[in-house]
């Protein structure tokens, strides 16, 4: 029975009880602890290997390295540093002999946040999806503000890939706005998708290394953000970066900065298929998230995808068999004195439903026309807006799966952009980013003939069900491939029957967790959640999560592979023996192969 000297040491065994080069196991303080004797030294470490959990008695000490037998990872005796990353350093507890008798100290370690913390920082820059899943378990379990390891990896992602903002800080941002929508036990796992997308983004990149500000004399912004415009236009993306870096350092306001981006994310057609606007918005949320004492690296981040960005004007889709392009130059031409018009009579608009009819339809510029009709008639910008994300909401709804598999993100492509221009004019609800408006709809005009033939938004059936047998039914179906159909339908009869609107997004934030990363699907499941709370209250909204649960449907299932290694992670934190049911899933197939 161990005896207490003075706390925190606690008699483990006599120095008979380990013989030279073996070991022993005991129980201390709660905590299951083997001492090793080798080269006539005493020493103690956790026995659970922190890779996997498996009993480190069970491994083998040379030279004073162990070396667990599961994986093989290998450990300083001495001072349980590891030399394999993915699995972290075992725990020691120093070792006293006070006679014949070996006592341990059981104090707890100083900072054990601390140290999930520079894990989950090494687990980005090392790509370890098992080290980032422990990492962000462990802080959220231990009340971390999950803007804290969000954070971090918006910082390390805008340092750590030169070519800039791209899909691993958008997922994360993407991840972060999911949030609140979702089960408390489904946050880490948000978290680990979101900080795993960074760190495989950054992956074998060069780091980025950002420029200097123009001297302090280069205040004036309306200059600056003038210049950023001009040197997008020739693809400097050098330039760019030193002006959005100046107008950062020249004490710009959130609302002045995304004036100047979004003018210049807009002053060409539908840049990057949507993905530059996009981006540009999601860098603001993750601002908002991460901290405004960022936005110096990450929006020079976005620097270079401004210059190289493709512009659709040099499309042919967007040229032939109608020449979009100067239908919606035209119609920018009137977009000022339609907002004039417009001014006194806003707050009394109400012909969403009719516009979004237009915006279906197959004349471009009765399309364009009605867009300004809607802004004279007293439309805001962010209601505009929003009414064009119903329409893209729309396409995705009716969409036909005798499409080509691909088509999907063409539809995807014009609702996120759609969404990220509603947020954007929510922001700031600048004439320049009303362009992006005639834009969306110029795409969903595109995207006509996917809806060729059109699958019917579902009725609602009159089978009433319980709400969890509704939430079960949605797992089921995303066990099988294709039950597109199925899934809106799901939908529609959960609002029917009753189902708390957040309780309906939880269960699809879970089942997008469980998929490994698509990062188009966490685009539009974010876009319809943010949709939803505009919309909220209206058919609009329901169709908003028929067109995300339809895509998530069409993309399911995956091989899970993540969400495998996310679920290790929690085993472990519970304490779980993995290697308990390894060994008898092993025994189990011997026999079997025996008879």
């Amino acid at each position: 029975m161990p005896t207490t000297l003075e706390a925190p040491l606690v008699r483990a065994a006599s120095v008979g009880d380990v013989p030279d080069g073996g070991s022993r196991v005991v129980q201390l303080d709660g905590h299951t602890i083997v001492i090793f004797r080798h080269q006539g030294a005493f020493y103690a470490v956790d026995n659970r290997c922190p890779h996997m959990g498996f009993p480190l008695d069970r491994g083998s000490v040379k030279d004073c390295i162990l070396t667990c037998h599961w994986h093989h990872a290998r450990f300083d005796l001495a001072s349980g540093g590891t030399f394999d990353p993915w699995a972290d350093d075992v725990r020691v507890f120093p070792v006293t002999l006070r006679g014949d008798e070996v006592w341990v100290d059981v104090a707890r370690p100083d900072d054990l946040v601390a140290h999930q913390r520079m894990r989950a920082r090494e687990g980005m820059e090392q790509n370890l999806p098992l080290v980032l899943a422990k990492a962000v378990i462990h802080l959220l379990d231990r009340r971390e503000n999950p803007a804290g390891p969000f954070r971090a990896g918006l910082e390390f992602g805008a340092r750590n890939r030169r070519e800039g903002w791209g899909r691993g800080l958008t997922t994360l941002t993407c991840m972060a706005n999911l949030l609140p929508r979702l089960d408390p036990e489904e946050r880490p796992r948000a978290l680990y998708h979101g900080l795993g997308a960074v760190a495989s983004d950054c992956e074998g990149e060069p780091p980025r290394f950002g420029l200097r500000a123009l001297p302090e004399s280069a205040t004036d912004l309306v200059r600056i953000k003038r210049w950023l415009r001009q040197f997008v236009e020739v693809r400097d993306a050098e330039g760019a970066e030193r002006c959005i870096v100046s107008a950062v350092r020249a004490g710009a306001s959130s609302r002045q900065l995304a004036d100047m981006l979004f003018a210049a994310a807009t002053d060409h057609r539908y840049l990057s298929s949507g993905h530059l606007l996009d981006f540009t918005n999601k860098a603001f949320e993750a601002l908002d998230v991460g901290g405004w004492d960022l936005a110096e690296s990450v929006l020079a981040s976005m620097a270079q995808g401004f210059a190289s960005a493709e512009r659709m004007e040099e499309s042919n889709a967007w040229r032939n068999p109608v020449d979009l392009v100067p239908i919606l130059g035209r119609a920018f031409e009137g977009i000022p004195a339609a907002l004039e018009i417009g001014q006194g009579r806003r707050g009394s608009w109400s012909a969403g439903p009719a516009l979004v009819d237009e915006l279906l339809a197959d004349d471009p510029q009765s399309m364009a026309e009605a867009l300004l009709g809607a802004l004279r008639q007293g439309a805001t910008e962010v209601e505009l807006a929003g009414t064009v994300v119903q329409a893209a909401a729309r396409r995705i709804a009716h969409f036909h799966t005798s499409n080509e598999f691909s088509d999907w993100d063409t539809a995807l492509h014009t609702f996120t952009f759609a969404n990220a221009v509603h947020q954007g004019l929510r922001r700031t609800p600048s004439p320049e980013l009303v362009r992006g408006v005639f834009d969306a709809a110029a795409s969903v005009y595109l995207d006509r003939f996917l809806n060729v033939p059109s699958i019917p938004i579902p009725e609602r059936s009159g089978t009433i069900k319980d709400p969890e047998e509704r939430v079960r039914e949605l797992d089921e179906l995303l066990d099988r491939q294709q039950r597109v159909n199925e899934a809106g339908a799901l939908v529609v009869n959960s609002l029917h029957e009753g189902i708390e609107p957040g309780q309906l997004m939880a269960a699809l934030g879970r089942a997008l967790l469980r998929e490994d990363r698509n990062f188009h699907t966490i685009q539009i499941v974010e876009a319809a959640f943010q949709h939803y709370q505009f919309a909220a209250g209206t058919p609009a909204a329901t169709v908003a999560l028929v067109a995300a649960a339809r895509y998530l449907a069409a993309h399911a299932p995956t091989a899970r592979a993540q969400g495998q290694t996310y679920e290790i992670a929690r085993r472990l934190h519970r304490g779980e023996r993995l290697h308990e049911e390894a060994e008898a899933a092993t025994t189990l197939a011997t026999r079997a192969v025996s008879k």
